[in-house]
């Protein structure tokens, strides 16, 4: 498949695991992305929060480097901009590098992905430093808002409308035996992806990669729990601190992955709240002056989704921005969008991902991602082609299809 003159090369190993090799003309590094199709929305209530703290327990040692300390030191020696990130379906662990060092960056992400030894002692210190991060979120606002939406979206039973950090309970009782069997039943081949992007020598690439991760034996992967939305009228939470502003977020139930109006959610989305010249941005900071920052966005999941908008406002004002917001949605669904603000919605979504997708990390996370997520990978021009066809009257069907009362939260 290509795109954007990248060209994205699948191979599946023999147990399953698949490899994608992405060579862009002209890149001067390389990044190596492994990602897993697993996360919180794979745990139970008393797992909640062993997928996250397993990702921490990666770069705690290997056989052939036994500290976290020889890990980072080796990625650092070569200038490497290296994490992993948990989110609710997927792990992923990267590094990004000058090309001429990739082989160094592959060898240490396959040897934390294949060979972590989860050692006692590092389990018992790194439960003070997630205690800490979560700690951390709990002290933004801005970010602890997303878990007590998705708690009242998705209702605190559904394994959705958990947090990914999970309770410090169940932090402070994790043992190694927990660790080792989610690992193994969670990181399996067919639930893994290898994503190599960048100034890149393909066929070594593979080589290497096979001969790393062809050892893992096929297993079947996890399986989550489905989620139907049964919303049949609003809901509010509310959750109490003291904070200089009040953060707040409205959303509704909306699509999943591979929709067939996935695409139209996007243009309405933006013309609602992507960019400093959408609707609400103007309406709710430029003509109102009620918040700093406002912006609309779209969660999707193979199975379920949902549509919001989040901004932060002086306490007093939050009644007037939320009747603002909820005018637009009015109006979007009661008066045709013309053809100039349509244009400019399809223009900034195609600019803003084109500009994302320059970098040789964004390729690989988008490459990675996509695979896991849609069992393929979409390019630039598929994505760009499915906005292109979104007309007005496709805006204003889908805003009336998702803008109801009774799935407001």
């Amino acid at each position: 498949m290509a795109s954007n003159g990248v060209k994205y090369n699948i191979h599946t190993l023999q147990n399953g695991l698949r490899v994608v090799l992405v060579p862009m003309a002209g890149a001067k590094t390389a990044t190596v992305v492994v990602m897993a199709g697993t996360g919180s929305r794979y745990e139970d209530k008393k797992e909640n929060g062993l997928a996250h703290f397993l990702e921490h327990m990666f770069f705690k040692g290997t056989k052939k480097r036994p500290s976290a300390r020889l890990i980072s030191e080796e990625l650092d020696a070569i200038g490497s901009v290296y994490n992993a990130f948990t989110a609710k379906d997927r792990t992923a662990y990267y590094a990004k590098v000058g090309s001429r060092y990739l082989d160094t960056a592959l060898d240490v992400i396959s040897d934390i992905f294949l060979n972590s030894t989860l050692p006692g002692k590092e389990i018992a210190k790194e439960r003070g430093a997630i205690i800490q991060e979560i700690d951390m979120y709990e002290d933004m606002p801005m970010r602890t808002i997303d878990n007590v939406f998705d708690e009242l979206i998705f209702g605190g039973e559904h394994p959705l409308g958990r947090t990914i950090l999970g309770p410090k309970e169940n932090i402070r009782t994790f043992m190694r035996k927990d660790f080792a069997s989610y690992l193994k039943h969670h990181y399996t081949p067919e639930n893994t992806v290898v994503c190599v992007a960048g100034a890149i020598a393909e066929q070594k690439v593979l080589g290497a990669v096979k001969k790393s991760f062809g050892r893992i034996k096929k297993s079947p992967g996890p399986k989550f729990v489905p989620f139907e939305s049964m919303q049949i009228s609003p809901r509010v939470a509310i959750k109490e601190k003291k904070t200089d502003q009040t953060q707040l977020m409205i959303g509704v139930p909306s699509y999943p992955y591979a929709h067939k109006d996935e695409y139209v959610l996007e243009v309405l989305s933006t013309i609602l709240g992507g960019g400093m010249s959408s609707r609400l941005f103007l309406e709710v900071r430029e003509k109102r002056g009620l918040a700093y920052s406002v912006h609309a966005m779209v969660e999707k999941y193979p199975d379920t989704g949902y549509f919001a908008v989040q901004a932060g406002v002086e306490h007093g004002k939050l009644q007037k921005a939320v009747s603002t917001i909820l005018a637009e949605f009015r109006k979007i669904k009661n008066e045709k969008v013309k053809d100039a603000e349509l244009k400019k919605a399809k223009a900034h979504i195609k600019g803003t991902l084109t500009l994302a997708l320059e970098t040789s990390d964004a390729v690989a996370a988008h490459a990675a991602t996509s695979l896991i997520s849609l069992g393929k990978i979409r390019t630039l021009e598929e994505i760009i082609k499915g906005i292109d066809k979104v007309k007005a009257k496709d805006v204003e069907r889908v805003a009336k299809d998702l803008l109801r009362t009774e799935g407001l939260n």
